[in-house]
């Protein structure tokens, strides 16, 4: 049976080298790869190459909860898309559009079956709302 695809996507007022680079860079990425501010992303590890893996510690502000948000990439192209397969074997592509000196961020992942489409869907939307607002402040 074929996974139900969910796709988030975000405009950002940033040039898409600069984008690109806080997407990938863990410097970066421990500085916006959370949902909301009692949440952070305390570490980050990313080996961005085809095959290479990747993995970002999510972790509740307090201590109670923590995860590894993990996998491998299948396909990077600088500046235009990433691939890569989470642990669970679901598919993720970040598509990166470059236009009028803006960059469109478009995300399309396979939704996993523990919780509703609708809370995934706002969750790495806010994730990535996230990611704009610490690309066009920095």
């Amino acid at each position: 049976m074929e996974k139900q695809k969910i796709t988030i996507e975000t405009t950002i007022s940033a040039d898409i080298h600069k984008v690109w680079d806080f997407w990938i860079a863990p410097e970066h990425i421990i500085n916006w790869n959370f949902a909301s501010e009692d949440w952070h992303c305390p570490n980050a590890e990313n080996e961005l190459k085809e095959d290479g893996k990747f993995s970002y510690t999510m972790a509740a502000k307090d201590g109670s909860f923590s995860f590894d948000f993990a996998g491998i990439y299948t396909k990077v192209t600088q500046d235009e898309q990433i691939d890569y397969i989470m642990e669970d074997n679901r598919k993720v592509t970040v598509v990166f559009d470059q236009k009028d000196g803006k960059t469109k961020v478009t995300e399309t992942f396979e939704a996993e079956t523990k919780n509703a489409p609708e809370m995934q869907q706002q969750g790495w939307q806010a994730i990535l709302d996230n990611f704009r607002k610490y690309v066009e402040e920095n």
